[in-house]
Order: C-alpha cells, then structure tokens, then sequence
C-alpha cells in the first residue's frame, strides 16, 4: 500500500488504502506518520472510503529537506500529489497538525476540498500546548538502543498513562529506522519539526476561520493529556469557538485524549462520525 510521488521537488510517502467514493487524504500530527491514522482503518473507515493517509515532508518515509516547512510549502506539496494522482477534488482531514493543514488549505484552495475533517485542531488550543507538545519533541534525534528500550520509553509517556493498545506500535515502528548495531532513532528531525511548530503558531487562524467555507466535521477528544487530572490539549471551548467561527461547522465529542483518540472505542466513534458525515 506504501507508495512515492515526486511532488514540489520532493519525495512524498503516502499509503493507499483502497475503497469507494471521493477520496479521503488524512494528514498526521506534528510529529507523526501516515500508520497513526491504522486504528481509524481497522475501526473500517477503509473500504468504506479510499484513504490516502500522507507522510508530511520531514516525517516518515518522505523527504527531509533543511528547510520548507511552512504552511504554503507542506500544501503544495499535498496539492502536487493530487495533481499527480489526478485527483482534482478530495475530503480533506488530519490529526493535531494536519487539522489545522486542512483548515489552511481549505482556505487557499477551496476549489480542491470538498468537506473537511479536523481531528482535535482549532484556531486556538490550550495556551500551554507548547509545553505539552514537549516530549514528543524531546525524543526526536535521540538514538535508543533497541527497538523495546524505545517502545519502553513511549509506553511511559503521560498521555498513555494507564492506557495501551498493541495497534498503535505500528505507528511507533513506522516512526523510527534502525541504525548500525541495532539502535533506533526517529525518522523525524527535530529541527524540521520546530520550524513547522513555529509557523503554525505564527498564523492568525481565528481570523482565517470565517473565510472557509466547506463543511467541517471537528472531532474533540477531551481526555486528559497527561497523567489524571491534566488539561486536554484541546478544551471543549476552544474547540467551539473554531465551530462557531467557520461558516457551517459541526462538533462531535471522542473518547480519548489526543493521541488515544485514534484508537479503539476512539477509532470507531470517529469512524462512525466521518461516514455520517462524509455520506
């Protein structure tokens, strides 16, 4: 399913995940791949839908150039591939990161996306979500000895806290490449990724969010991210006031926080959601 286009002067990995209607492109977190969107697949949004889940430039298998991280450089490079695909109009989604991607590319290329689909993104977030967003930065860049010392790692970080599903090491695996004498290390570069960090907080988004037109299903998890008792990354209020700022928005409230989410009774309440909405 794994496959490349060359596309605004780099190579883009997308999987292809065959089924009916006008494709779904789903675009990852900030610092994830196109496998973190496999426990929305396996909860049957394909074949119900053909999915076109991306590595964004600088994560995955695609191209990690020095520089090009902006908003207009990480959508042209989407647009080049449904150019190359031939695909002119397309339900266009994404987790964390690529929410706010749609949200942009709707904005600059609405003759392109038809609805969108924002999972747990808005104009405004948890006004400590620099610090939250944290350690998944931190493990960037950094080798670990094998393979298990690095599931070991994520397992004990605090939005898994009690919580774990063998689904999502797929994601994880996909995440890292093994060096010389067998220790992993993060297919992301840390530089790549802060460069995207800082220009997404640059953007005005509350003021582009009125301009946008489509149809906009936004998914909320508003489990705690951290151990109990913490804040989700993206509360219920913040979350409507993007809602009540686009044209026709629509919310629908997930079990999970912010990364669990994307998985089991998660997955399924998404799934549900998007065939609903999507038709």
């Amino acid at each position: 399913m794994g496959k490349f286009a060359q596309v605004n002067g780099i190579r883009l990995h997308y999987i292809d995940h065959r089924g009916e209607g006008q494709p779904l492109v789903l675009m990852p977190g900030l610092t994830a791949n196109a496998r973190s969107f496999d426990g929305l697949i396996s909860a049957g949004l394909s074949p119900s839908h053909r999915v076109l889940a991306l590595d964004l430039r600088g994560r995955g298998l695609s191209d990690k150039p020095s520089t090009g991280y902006s908003l207009p450089d990480h959508a042209a490079d989407v647009i080049g591939l449904l150019d190359d695909l031939e695909i002119d109009r397309v339900v266009l989604g994404g987790h964390s990161f690529g929410g706010l991607l749609s949200l942009y590319m709707a904005s600059e290329f609405p003759e392109r996306v038809s609805k969108l689909l924002v999972m747990d993104a808005a104009g405004s977030m948890h006004p400590d979500t620099r610090a939250m967003i944290q350690p998944s930065i931190d493990r960037l860049g950094k080798a670990v000895p094998s393979w298990e010392a690095y599931l070991d790692f994520v397992k004990i970080l605090p939005f898994y806290s009690d919580w774990w599903e063998p689904a999502i090491e797929s994601y994880y695996r996909a995440d890292i490449e093994t060096l010389d004498g067998g220790a992993v290390v993060s297919r992301s570069r840390p530089e790549a990724i802060i460069q995207a960090v800082d220009f997404v907080l640059a953007e005005d988004w509350l003021a582009r969010l009125p301009g946008i037109s489509q149809p906009t299903l936004l998914l909320n998890a508003p489990g705690s991210f951290g151990l109990p008792g913490a804040p989700p990354l993206l509360p219920r209020e913040q979350a409507m006031e993007t809602v009540d700022l686009l044209v026709d928005g629509h919310y629908s409230e997930v079990p999970g926080n912010h990364m669990t989410m994307l998985y089991g009774e998660g997955a399924r309440k998404i799934v549900s959601e998007i065939v609903k909405f999507v038709g």
